[in-house]
């Protein structure tokens, strides 16, 4: 009715408040290299993380390596911990039993400093094993803080021996079996994150994918292909069985929105497994974070950005966590319009109802999805399906309606629903005769559907569902599908002289849609090589959560050059844009490269940015690294930050996105740029040919449906 206000937020009194989130920190101990090292950076981060959360904050904590250690925040005068073993999986009773929670039940073995305990005494009458937890293993920061900064402080490698030819016993699976078990049994409805840092792959118990055995390598591209790789389906189903534990709920709705949320902060020049954890962490909304170490700034300020917090001026959040909890996202649509599904990190409820198309995109076959953990920068997917017979026009004036309801439970405890309503005329096209071929392009040129298409956001849209499909079909099958797809466009909405392929065109608004088609081909979502199966999982899991500008730079990163011929300016993504004397910013979403051209590089190796008579090229040489920063600052994961120049390794970074007009095989033929070496076809080849597949089907869409 009012359409400057289509999205409202409301608070439900109804709900009661289910009190402040809860943290719980499970650490891997494992660590190679320089372990002690590492232990003392990733202890540092967590003891900062621990003052950037409010007082009533819950945390707990948990350290694994071949054994599980529980640690008992309670216990003032001396740390306590209960042991398990990291070879088996641990259901909620289970874990209450061996915490000593399960009234008049023996604990499992509690070892303060190491040492056995001789005297285990019962939990009081009458309190229940989940009110246990919260008093003795789920605390309040501000009465438990002192506790876990010494217990990191003293914290140690994983002190079973390691033979030279194996590797560490890592129980990861196990590890968060008892994570998730404990939040279940404790605070089923309130939220919480399970924050997991680890520096390796799982080795031992459930989740395991490799074995100790260093001769077995780990699993790769073509492995998977193959099906070669024993340990990955079932590692698979129990981090899947992980993600949806304790979403059962009644006849009505089958699940219930999963309100623990599972972090992975992974750093290690080894894989990890998340590509068998993804469905965890998808299902449940969480934030992946890939690094080589925990002292590089990729983690520690990425962990820092968790916390990110209102400003204080915000009315109603001013000063609260922006993060929120258990979130479910419902889409109610007018007759006409059926949901299809949605992509991104959703899990399905298993909802249905009218407005439920048969023809399934990504998580469909239901009107309701589970999101997890959300934040302001959450992004998800809707598709739809016209059902409305095209030979049936609508009546005049008829309005089409989609309502998004959003449910989530905000970091202050309570529950929160924010409905966004979209309204809009339909639109009836035409009748065209099917034997004018012209008519019908005519007809196309001036309908109103081409003038309001949005090509950035259809070319995230049509991303995300190449992204999708290549869970369950070859990356070639999915290229072939991105290549059909393009030409159906192009074919449809292009103006042209039959049998004349230089009279094709795109209007303005359809002209940058093949230039994303051509870079999503060559990137790392679809292309495999140069990444392992844990890079490739990270790549696509952050592209289907992120909003349409930061997708739109991970498949066509921007380049700013910098030169004294003038401020700044925007550049081509191509090879003819790398020149000696200008210095090049690249920004790919997970990379924030500044380029130094070969002249360039040679007077900074001299010193001139050293002396006076030369400032200008000192501000030359700052101005990219400021414009770097400031970049760095506002994003989440924090980017990798590289500084390169010409001819060198890690000018790779560079040379591998940009648009090859100039290869070894054609020659600089005396232009100006760079050769790329590269079989790649460029963008020039690339439209013709699209141009010549289209003509086929230019008189297919004019004579057919």
């Amino acid at each position: 009715m009012i359409p400057q206000y289509g999205t409202c937020e409301y608070e439900l009194q109804t709900v009661p408040d289910q009190g402040p989130p809860c943290f719980l920190f499970v650490i891997d101990t494992c660590t190679s290299g320089g372990a002690k090292e590492e232990l003392a950076e990733l202890s540092d981060s967590i003891t900062q993380a621990l003052n950037l959360l409010p007082e009533n904050s819950l945390v707990g904590l948990i350290t694994f390596g071949t054994n599980i250690s529980v640690y008992e925040l309670a216990s003032e005068s001396i740390s306590k911990a209960y042991v398990m073993r990291g070879s088996r999986e641990y259901a909620p009773a289970k874990i209450g039993e061996m915490l000593g929670c399960s009234r008049g039940a023996a604990p499992a073995q509690a070892a303060p400093n190491g040492k056995p305990q001789q005297q285990q005494q019962l939990p009081p009458a009458g309190a229940g094993p989940g009110q246990e937890i919260l008093q003795r293993f789920l605390m309040p920061v501000s009465e438990c803080s002192f506790a876990i900064e010494t217990i990191l402080d003293d914290l140690q490698k994983d002190p079973w021996p390691v033979p030279s030819d194996k590797r560490p016993s890592r129980s990861t699976g196990a590890a968060l079996s008892v994570a998730t078990s404990m939040l279940q049994m404790a605070i089923p409805r309130r939220g919480a994150r399970i924050m997991l840092f680890t520096s390796g792959p799982c080795t031992a118990g459930p989740g395991a994918i490799v074995s100790r055995l260093k001769e077995d390598d780990m699993r790769s591209h073509a492995d998977l292909a193959k099906k070669a790789e024993p340990l990955h389906k079932p590692a698979c189903e129990f981090y899947a069985k992980l993600a949806h534990q304790g979403q059962q709920g009644g006849d009505k709705v089958q699940k219930i929105a999963p309100y623990h949320t599972v972090d992975v902060f992974a750093c290690s020049l080894d894989q990890v497994g998340l590509l068998e954890m993804r469905e965890l962490v998808e299902a449940t909304g969480g934030l992946v974070v890939l690094g080589d170490s925990f002292g590089q700034s990729v983690f520690k300020e990425s962990l820092r950005r968790v916390f990110n917090r209102y400003a204080d001026d915000v009315p109603q959040d001013g000063g609260h966590m922006t993060m929120a909890f258990g979130a479910s996202l419902e889409v109610l649509t007018s007759r006409e319009i059926k949901v299809s599904g949605a992509i991104g990190p959703v899990t399905s409820l298993n909802k249905s109802g009218p407005n439920v198309s048969d023809l399934e995109v990504g998580r469909g076959g239901t009107n309701l999805w589970g999101l997890g953990g959300v934040d302001p920068t959450t992004t998800i997917a809707v598709y739809f399906d016209v059902t409305n017979p095209g030979n049936t026009p609508l009546p005049e004036g008829k309005r089409r309606f989609i309502q998004f309801l959003t449910k989530y439970q905000h970091s202050n405890g309570r529950t929160r629903v924010r409905a966004t309503t979209l309204c809009g005329p339909w639109y009836n096209p035409p009748e065209i005769p099917k034997d004018d071929p012209l008519a019908a392009q005519q007809a196309m040129a001036n309908s109103p559907v081409k003038m309001s298409f949005d090509q950035e956001a259809a070319v995230v849209l049509t991303a995300r569902l190449a992204v999708h499909q290549t869970e369950t079909d070859e990356v070639a099958d999915v290229l072939r599908w991105v290549d059909r797809s393009l030409i159906r466009l192009c074919a449809k909405f292009a103006s042209y002289t039959p049998d004349d392929p230089n009279s094709f065109r795109l209007s303005p608004e359809f002209s940058l849609y093949p230039q994303f088609m051509f870079h999503l081909r060559r990137s790392q979502f679809l292309q495999l090589f140069n990444s392992s199966p844990d890079e490739a999982a990270y790549y696509r899991y952050t592209l289907i959560r992120e909003n349409t500008t930061n997708s739109l730079v991970m498949l066509q990163p921007t380049l700013l050059s910098y030169s004294f011929n003038g401020p700044p300016q925007a550049a081509l993504l191509d090879s003819d844009s790398v020149r000696p004397d200008t210095i090049l910013l690249l920004d790919t979403f997970f990379h924030v490269v500044v380029f130094h051209g070969e002249t360039i590089a040679s007077w900074r190796e001299q010193g001139y940015h050293e002396q006076e008579e030369h400032a200008a090229f000192r501000a030359l040489l700052e101005a990219p690294q400021s414009d770097a920063q400031l970049i760095m600052d506002s994003r989440f994961p924090v980017p990798r930050y590289i500084v390169c120049d010409q001819h060198k390794s890690e000018a790779r970074f560079l040379m591998a996105k940009l648009n090859p007009s100039t290869t070894h095989n054609s020659g600089v033929d005396g232009g100006v740029g760079t050769q790329v070496n590269t079989d790649d076809v460029s963008l020039r080849v690339f439209m013709e040919h699209c141009k010549y597949f289209c003509r086929p089907f230019l008189y297919c869409f004019s004579f057919e449906k």
